[in-house]
């Protein structure tokens, strides 16, 4: 199943270009692997541009290769073409590729081990401390074998309890610097911790204090329910806007694979009742192609707005960055958002149940065109300001893209 779901169905939907379709292991498997731990690459690594920058290594004991050791070729292959081999197995929105670095710096043995398999012994090329490129033979980690990694509690342990206020001040959070008059809002989601209260409560409390500079933090937000984006936009965006030019579906139901397709409860009406059939034989949903939506009056931010972007800033993440920018008072920092400029298909998106090894595949259902959208060349929405990782602030944890905005706030 591993074996099938890595060589055959990662590089086959990397090949639609759509980062909503992707997929996930069958319950079996997970059920098996659960409370598994097994061996693997035995760096991690932070990976930007053609850079890959050790940031742990699981061999505690191996004092060669320590965090912030540039790697510059595995088993032979080079920085450059290893990166490209490993992107062709992960999904993407169009060619905005920036979601990937993340993604395999968040988990690099894992993905690693999935793509190339386990090998007892890994080539590494690197740069020493006085910049010469040197090879080492080193180990796989092996987990088993890792007295110091048992006694290690790991976070969010399974027998450790995180309790309903960790989980919502995980998923959002408000911070408020009166000194600076500055507020940061910090969205990791945009579906679940009762977002819609949570904007109330936030944007009164930001008219109460009287507070001139918002940073809305969406860096690891991928997505989620429309309403709650369009919600917060709401209280950002000066004029009235849409979500969708166009959001358009090819069938209105299932048939002929219904019993392969795993759909939410609401799916199957909401194809039926909220979609009208128009002159290009589609399916379109009239609510988000044909809904103006106003700006808040109570409580609507006039001042300076930062937003934060990344790779891993996707879906609803994306169109709320394509609603706001070009504002006069908002300036997107950072990077590309993994989510597409043009568009995506984040509406609705069933499950395929393939029927011998149960994997689940995405199937996104809707074509969302975004209002206002820029022409259709595979970008995700880019930054006004373009702030990237450094060596530098890889080893000294340094956060550069709040630290631009903070001196931006400072100079105004």
């Amino acid at each position: 199943e591993l074996e099938f779901a890595w060589k055959i169905i990662a590089p086959l939907t990397n090949k639609i270009h759509c980062g909503h379709t992707s997929f996930s292991m069958s319950t079996g498997w997970n059920k098996f692997i659960r409370d598994k731990r097994l061996p693997s690459f035995p760096l991690h690594l932070k990976i930007w541009a053609d850079t890959m920058i050790v940031t742990a290594n699981l061999n505690t004991q191996d004092s060669l290769i320590k965090k912030g050791t540039p790697i510059t070729a595995i088993n032979g292959i080079r920085t450059h073409d290893l990166l490209k081999q490993m992107f062709s197995y992960l999904p993407q929105d169009g060619f905005a590729d920036n979601v990937n670095y993340l993604r395999l710096s968040i988990n690099f043995p894992y993905f690693h081990r999935n793509i190339f398999g386990l090998y007892k012994n890994y080539l590494i090329q690197y740069y020493d401390s006085t910049g010469v490129e040197k090879k080492a033979l080193i180990p796989y980690y092996d987990p088993s074998a890792d007295t110091l990694q048992k006694k290690k509690k790991l976070p969010f342990a399974r027998n450790e309890k995180t309790t309903k206020l960790q989980k919502l001040e995980w998923i959002r959070s408000l911070k408020i610097d009166t000194s600076q008059s500055t507020a940061t809002l910090k969205l990791n989601s945009f579906s679940k911790g009762h977002l819609q209260n949570f904007f109330r409560r936030s944007f009164k409390k930001i008219e109460t204090e009287k507070i001139k500079n918002l940073v809305v933090d969406i860096r690891n937000n991928g997505g989620g329910d429309m309403n709650n984006f369009v919600f917060l936009t709401r209280y950002i965006k000066n004029t009235s806007f849409k979500v969708a030019d166009t959001a358009v579906s090819i069938a209105k139901n299932f048939r002929p694979y219904s019993g392969y397709i795993k759909a939410n409860f609401f799916d199957k009406p909401a194809l039926f009742f909220l979609t009208k059939k128009g002159s290009d034989n589609k399916y379109h949903f009239g609510f988000w192609e044909n809904r103006i939506i106003k700006p808040k009056k109570q409580n609507h931010f006039n001042g300076d707005t930062y937003v934060l972007t990344n790779g891993l800033t996707f879906s609803a993440s994306a169109l709320f960055c394509n609603a706001v920018k070009g504002q006069n008072n908002v300036k997107l920092i950072g990077e590309e958002t993994g989510g597409g400029w043009y568009g995506n298909s984040g509406i609705m998106i069933p499950d395929i149940i393939l029927p011998n090894t149960k994997l689940k595949v995405r199937l996104p259902f809707f074509r969302l065109v975004q209002f206002n959208h820029v022409a259709k060349n595979g970008t995700g929405v880019l930054p006004d300001i373009f702030v990237n990782t450094t060596i530098k602030d890889v080893l000294n944890n340094t956060d550069r893209k709040k630290e631009v905005v903070k001196e931006m706030i400072l100079k105004r």
